[in-house]
């Protein structure tokens, strides 16, 4: 009798081993297809709104098209190299790169320092975190035009001084006045995300270094920064991203002037694209620009990590 039970049983464990394969397989299968239902549309926008759109930018850097003639006719690499020799473009670039640097700096050293002052949790502190970042929410266009008003010829600040101090009439001065005015404008952010990144220090390491005896410089170079490298990263790869592509605050601080001075590269690109009706022109610059933001955000990411291992080590 024991010997036909375990005779059944040993009949039943072969068939009940492909049935779990097979629902295993069932399992993994619905699993994939949830996954692929879940991630469709979003990949179907990257690839409408990024993708095909990149691909356009590159296909017509290639051509001369100037937005009506059809099809537009290749030229191969003839517009990269006019714009190794276009001064107007590189002085574009040499102040997209001197804007960024100085105002991705200003932005992050100033954002630090005043979201050190305002991490108190206070009622004073709070306004003053809504005073500090409501310059970012207003909008470009808005500020561009009011320092605009206050620092012109006839403005605010000159009327104040009694003299007329070239603001937005000199190169050197409209240089020093769109960067400050930019980061005026943008450190708001910064100071928001430098002080999420405040939050997230544990009470007791900054206790620690106290009582160990640690300075409060001590305690920020030692205790606070390296918490808050991470922060430090994003902060300054958003603030190159970003004024990398300034525009509407030029555009309506100083319209490019004086003679063109201070036009960034994405200035450039729309007056290449629009007021000269050379879309090709303009696509060649834009594929440039947007290599250069990615070198620089691969460049600082690197960077950190370097640092990291170096502390680590």
């Amino acid at each position: 009798m024991a010997t036909g039970s375990v005779t059944r049983l040993g009949a039943v464990a072969p068939a009940t081993a492909p049935s779990l394969r097979s629902t295993r397989a069932w399992a993994r299968r619905r699993a994939a297809a949830v996954e692929f239902v879940m991630l469709a549309p979003p990949l179907l926008l990257v690839v409408a709104l990024v993708i095909v759109p990149i691909g356009i930018a590159l296909y017509l850097s290639f051509t001369n098209w100037d937005g009506f003639t059809n099809p537009p006719k290749m030229v191969g690499l003839r517009n990269y190299e006019q714009l190794a020799k276009d001064p107007a473009v590189l002085h574009a670039a040499l102040f997209t790169v001197i804007v960024t640097v100085v105002g991705s700096i200003g932005c992050n050293v100033l954002g630090l320092g005043i979201a050190l002052l305002l991490n108190a949790q206070t009622r004073v502190n709070s306004l003053l975190r809504v005073l500090v970042f409501s310059p970012y929410v207003i909008g470009p266009v808005i500020l561009g035009f009011l320092w605009s008003s206050i620092l012109g010829t006839n403005g605010a600040v000159n009327s104040a001084l009694g003299r007329t101090l070239p603001f937005l009439s000199d190169p050197t001065w409209a240089t020093a006045t769109v960067i400050g005015v930019v980061i005026w404008s943008s450190f708001g952010v910064n100071v928001v995300l430098y002080l999420s990144g405040l939050q997230t220090i544990p009470e007791s390491l900054i206790e620690a270094a106290r009582l160990d005896g640690a300075s409060p410089w001590q305690t920020f170079w030692r205790v606070k920064l390296p918490v808050l490298a991470p922060t430090v990263t994003v902060n300054i790869v958003l603030a190159a991203i970003g004024l990398l592509r300034v525009y509407e605050m030029i555009l309506a601080l100083t319209a490019g002037g004086p003679a063109g001075k201070t036009q960034s590269i994405v200035y450039s690109i729309l007056t290449s694209s629009f007021e000269n009706t050379q879309l090709g022109y303009g696509a060649a610059q834009s594929i440039v620009l947007m290599v250069l933001i990615i070198a620089v955000t691969i460049g600082i990411t690197a960077t950190r990590r370097r640092s990291e291992q170096a502390v680590a080590a």
